[in-house]
C-alpha cells in the first residue's frame, strides 16, 4: 500500500514572511529608481540623441535630412576645427604644467603644520574657484585693457610701453590662461592637499633623520607619492581646458583672428548658427580627443606604477 502525501498549502504567517522578505529585497532598487530613472532621462537619452543627430543635418525645425558621415569628414577637413583644438592644445600647455607645479607647492606650505591662520589661507585659495566667472572675465578686461586698464598703467610707470593684453595674437591666449589660473589653481590646491594628508609623516622624519632636505623630500617623496592625485589633476584639467567657453566667450568674442577660438567655443558656433547636426558631431569629436587624451595619462601612470 501506497502512502500518498499532500502539501500543505502555506500559511498566512508564511505569506507574510515571504512578502516581508520580498520588500527587504526590493528596497535598495527603489532607493536607487529615481536616481536611474533621472540618469536615462537627462543622460543616456540625450548622448544617444546626440549621437544620431551628429548623421543628420538639422536647423532646428523641420525634418532632419540624413547625411551619414558627412558632419564629420567636414569637421575632420575645416582648418578652423583644427585651429580650434590646436588653440586648446596651446592653451592646455600654458595652463596645466604651471597650475600643477605651483599647485603642489602651495599645497606642500599649507600642509605644514608650523604655518599660522592655515584655515584661512584655504579659504582665500577657494574663493576665486567659487566666483562666477562671469564677474571675473569682466574684471580681467578692465584690468588688462589696452588704453586704461590697471595692468598697462602699472607698467607705464617702468617704462614699459602699452600691451594689447586681449587684442593681439601674442597676448591674448596667455592672458585667458592667466585667468584660469587664478580661478581654478586653488581648487587644485585642495585636491593636493587631500593626497598629501595621506601620506605617512613617518616617512618624512625618516628621510630628515637621513639628512634629507626639503626640497629633497619634496622631490623624491611628494612627488612621488602624489603621482595618482597628480595624474587625477591632470585629466581633471584636461577636460576643462578643451571645454573652455565661458573665458573667450566673455573676454575675446573668439578673437583675435580666432586665435582664442577654443574648441569649446568653436563648438558653439554651430549652435548659434543653427548647424545642430554639425555641433553634434564636434561634440563627439571632442568626446573620443579628450578619452584618447585621458586614457593616454591613466597608461602613463600605470607604466610607472
Amino acid at each position: 500500500m501506497t502512502a500518498v502525501t499532500t502539501r500543505s498549502a502555506p500559511t498566512p504567517r508564511r505569506r507574510r514572511l515571504s512578502g516581508a522578505r520580498v520588500r527587504r529585497l526590493s528596497a535598495p532598487y527603489v532607493f536607487v529608481l529615481p536616481f536611474i530613472a533621472i540618469f536615462l532621462a537627462f543622460s543616456v537619452y540625450p548622448l544617444i540623441y546626440t549621437f544620431r543627430l551628429s548623421f543628420t543635418n538639422w536647423r532646428g525645425s523641420g525634418a532632419a535630412e540624413w547625411v551619414g558621415l558627412g558632419n564629420y569628414t567636414y569637421l575632420l577637413t575645416s582648418p578652423q576645427f583644427w585651429s580650434s583644438i590646436g588653440n586648446s592644445a596651446v592653451l592646455w600647455l600654458l595652463i596645466v604644467p604651471i597650475q600643477l607645479v605651483i599647485g603642489v607647492v602651495i599645497a606642500v606650505l599649507l600642509n605644514s603644520a608650523t604655518l599660522k591662520f592655515r584655515g584661512m589661507y584655504r579659504i582665500a585659495y577657494i574663493v576665486p574657484f567659487v566666483t562666477p566667472l562671469v564677474a571675473i572675465a569682466q574684471i580681467w578686461i578692465v584690468l588688462f585693457d589696452q588704453g586704461y586698464g590697471a595692468v598697462n598703467a602699472v607698467l607705464g610707470l617702468f617704462g614699459i610701453p602699452e600691451v594689447g593684453w586681449l587684442t593681439t595674437t601674442t597676448w591674448a591666449k596667455p592672458t585667458l590662461a592667466l585667468l584660469f589660473l587664478w580661478k581654478t589653481t586653488g581648487f587644485i590646491v585642495i585636491i593636493l592637499l587631500s593626497g598629501l594628508q595621506s601620506i605617512d609623516g613617518s616617512i618624512y622624519e625618516a628621510a630628515a633623520i637621513d639628512g634629507a632636505s626639503r626640497p629633497r623630500q619634496l622631490w623624491s617623496i611628494t612627488v612621488p607619492l602624489l603621482r595618482r592625485t597628480i595624474m587625477f589633476c591632470v585629466v581633471l584639467q584636461t577636460l576643462a581646458v578643451f571645454q573652455m567657453f565661458a573665458e573667450p566667450y566673455v573676454m575675446t568674442q573668439g578673437g583675435p583672428y580666432n586665435s582664442t577660438t577654443t574648441a569649446g567655443y568653436y563648438l558653439y558656433n554651430h549652435i548659434t548658427r543653427a548647424d545642430l547636426g554639425t555641433g553634434a558631431a564636434n561634440s563627439f569629436l571632442l568626446v573620443i580627443l579628450v578619452l584618447a587624451l585621458s586614457l593616454g595619462f591613466v597608461r602613463l601612470l600605470r607604466a610607472k606604477d
